[in-house]
């Protein structure tokens, strides 16, 4: 049974939600220890489910008209049905954030980085962590341990506990 952490289950359940959502897109967070221990299986379990899927895609080809008449055989590759599910079962368990402009870039040229990423926690989910995780399963040949926690000691204050928990 999960710790209840002081909180009713909405509550809970929204702060899992934002801290999974802050250490996939930040890589580490520094949180209470006891919230870094029922953040750690939440988060492993959304990784596992995106390391099983995330090379599934079907690709399909589809003939299109172009401007001047002429048919044109496009390929497109698109999410198999099973993909699909994971990444719609993963997105109701995060927060979707959006890609934030770099202080040096142009308005321009963050509209054109960000012009086909529509949920880029979800792309850099399937993207860049799954397969970085599926190629270390291979090379070790063990799943999960997707997740570390340090402990830093008591907060000035409160006293509580500190620790940083990041993806290893």
């Amino acid at each position: 049974m999960p710790a209840k952490l002081g909180m009713t289950a909405e509550q809970r359940q929204a702060m899992l939600r934002n801290q999974a959502s802050e250490l996939l897109w930040y890589g580490k967070i520094t949180t209470t220890k006891a919230r870094a221990k029922a953040l750690q299986p939440y988060v492993e379990k959304i990784i596992t489910k995106a390391v099983k899927v995330y090379d599934d895609n079907v690709e399909t080809q589809t003939k299109k008209a172009d401007k001047k008449g002429k048919e044109v055989t496009v390929k497109s590759i698109k999410d198999s049905p099973k993909k699909l599910a994971a990444r719609r079962a993963i997105m109701a368990k995060l927060r979707d954030l959006q890609e934030v402009k770099a202080f040096s870039e142009k308005k321009s040229d963050f509209k054109k980085r960000t012009a086909d990423i529509q949920h880029p926690l979800m792309e850099k989910l399937f993207n860049e962590i799954a397969p970085k995780y599926a190629q270390r399963a291979e090379e070790l040949g063990q799943g999960g341990g997707y997740t570390r926690v340090y402990l830093l000691g008591s907060r000035r204050g409160d006293g509580a506990e500190e620790a940083i928990i990041e993806l290893v």
